[in-house]
């Protein structure tokens, strides 16, 4: 019997891979693919320029992945492909692109490739919030129910406001797309020849829900008369539970891949939840924490649950007879990264490089110094808007206590726990709409490398973190997902059970650090509520100038 699987896990600047031995668990061989155009926010490859709060990305970068990193898989780890199970994707989310029926994007086409709308607008592409809120305050005015199950309020990072906007700003490539798709259904289709909507994708990102639908035609037209009509035309209706295959492998996809025609390949999944049966969390109660560019939060419950400021949630989408929700930060490593490249001064960055390090280890060693509260700074971790709780990309990063002395450090440190801050105030989210959170797990490259900021988390929290021993969850997981799909294991609990990493390192909360940071985050949510909430709009007025 084929025992091993493959999974790749494309995310924000590059794709992974990982192979797998799926009797035992074993990774033997992972490989890392950079994404040749990364994300785009000034200007598109021909020089064209991009509005504000744009971020696109090109699809070609993703075939990039499939041709070089499981052909290296493949040869580093010895095995033929022959003896491959079956292959795994999933996809940071949401990542819309427009397609043509056979698949082709828009952006291949020469009369598109200047045409912003054409491309595939990633997760934190943020310029359709003025989308987002029509639709939220038109679904609030007419009493839709399906709101509520997002939090209340629809986000810029979401299918349809994305859609909504093409419609508005490019009705050419509107009417020319035959759908609107993940870009993990995208290579579905491309690698099996069948198309695939993940019940991932459509319940967390198109709102759609198992016993509802979609929204209703009638509130489609509400927005525009010339969205009337879009489910089963370039939404696709039919949506795909979780444990189930997208299909084989075609020719197209063996060549993209070079594996074996035939070979199953598992539905598409989100690349946070993908990681969970890495975690190996398939049960309620245990929250998944990941910290990369963004920050992500999902936990399991038995129940539909509308929370407020929550994404929203799906049933049989991640884990079968669970419903899984999710919450999320936009910014996470992406605000330390701002940092360093913007505000350090040379001479820091003089002695970093004379230390052997870079400046991100460099101020973190000076950071780890400081006691809570000394700098005096409070930080509103904005920079890339607000996901959770307030889902609001017009929202911006706040620095306040600033005076003359203030340090570098000071305000990594400070960014740092501004982070830690947000992810509390989503955890206080989830409590109070009734999901018990008895564990919190993380993954992700911070995780791993960051151990000053996975203490200050723990303390801030006042929980116990256990940060799982990889640094590929959602490669992983695809992987089990895979095993699945191979008739390896009969379901992804079973496969979990087995392949689920469960070595950790633990980050106990020190008690007097707590007490200290308490007294900053009542801080926090006064200023989170006061600029958040609608008392003071100037960030929202600052950004229209």
């Amino acid at each position: 019997m084929k025992k091993y699987t493959i999974g790749i896990d494309f995310g924000t600047l590059s794709g992974r891979a990982v192979l797998l031995n799926a009797n035992n668990g074993r990774v033997l061989a992972a490989s890392v693919c950079e994404y040749p155009h990364a994300v785009m926010d000034r200007a598109l490859p021909d020089g064209t320029p991009l509005a504000p709060q744009f971020a696109l990305q090109h699809p070609a970068d993703y075939l990039e992945v499939l041709k070089q990193t499981v052909p290296t898989v493949l040869s580093a780890s010895g095995v033929s492909p022959d003896e491959i199970a079956g292959i795994g994707i999933d996809f940071t989310s949401c990542t819309l692109l427009p397609i043509r029926e056979d698949g082709t994007p828009l952006c291949f086409e020469e009369k598109y490739q200047s045409e912003p709308h054409a491309y595939v607008k990633l997760w934190k592409h943020h310029a359709s919030q003025p989308e987002a809120d029509r639709i939220t305050a038109l679904a609030k005015e007419r009493g839709e129910a399906w709101i509520n199950a997002y939090g209340g309020r629809l986000s810029s990072e979401w299918a349809l406001p994305k859609i909504y906007e093409t419609l508005c700003h490019a009705p050419a490539v509107y009417e020319d797309a035959a759908r609107f798709c993940e870009a993990g259904d995208w290579l579905s289709l491309l690698l099996t020849g069948k198309e695939t909507h993940a019940a991932a994708f459509a319940g967390f990102k198109f709102n759609w829900d198992a016993d509802r639908g979609y929204p209703s035609d009638e509130f489609f037209r509400a927005i525009d008369p010339r969205l009337g009509g879009i489910v089963g035309t370039k939404l696709s209706a039919k949506v795909d539970l979780v444990d189930g295959t997208a299909g084989t492998l075609s020719e197209r996809g063996a060549k993209l891949t070079g594996l074996r025609v035939g070979t199953p390949v598992a539905l598409p999944m989100l690349d946070a939840e993908a990681a969970m049966p890495a975690l190996g969390i398939t049960e309620t109660g245990v929250l998944m924490a990941i910290f990369g560019t963004s920050g992500v939060q999902i936990v399991h419950d038995k129940e539909k649950k509308d929370i407020a400021g929550v994404c929203g949630y799906v049933s049989d989408g991640v884990i079968p007879g669970l419903c899984t929700y999710e919450a999320g930060q936009s910014g996470l490593g992406d605000c330390f990264d701002w940092f360093v490249k913007n505000c350090v001064p040379e001479k820091y960055a003089v002695e970093a490089r004379e230390s052997g390090v870079n400046l991100h280890k460099f101020l973190r060693e000076k950071a780890k110094k400081l006691r809570v509260g000394e700098s005096g700074l409070l930080v509103l971790d904005w920079l890339n808007g607000n996901r959770s709780v307030l889902q609001d990309a017009d929202l911006s990063g706040l620095i306040l206590g600033l005076h003359i002395g203030t340090r570098p450090e000071e305000i990594y440190r400070a960014l740092i726990e501004g982070t830690a801050f947000g992810m509390r105030r989503i955890l206080d989210a989830f409590l109070a709409g009734g999901i018990a959170i008895n564990e919190i797990r993380a993954a992700g490259g911070i995780a791993k490398k960051d151990d000053m900021m996975m203490q200050i988390y723990a303390d801030v929290c006042r929980r116990e973190i256990r940060v799982m021993d990889t640094d590929q969850a959602g490669a992983l997981g695809s992987a089990i997902y895979a095993a699945v799909a191979g008739g390896i294991y009969p379901s992804v609990v079973e496969a979990a059970e087995r392949l689920a990493v469960r070595d950790a390192k633990v980050y106990t909360p020190n008690p007097e650090s707590s007490a200290a940071y308490d007294a900053l985050y009542e801080e926090y949510v006064r200023l989170y509520d006061y600029f958040g909430r609608g008392e003071n709009d100037v960030m929202k007025r600052l950004r229209r100038l």
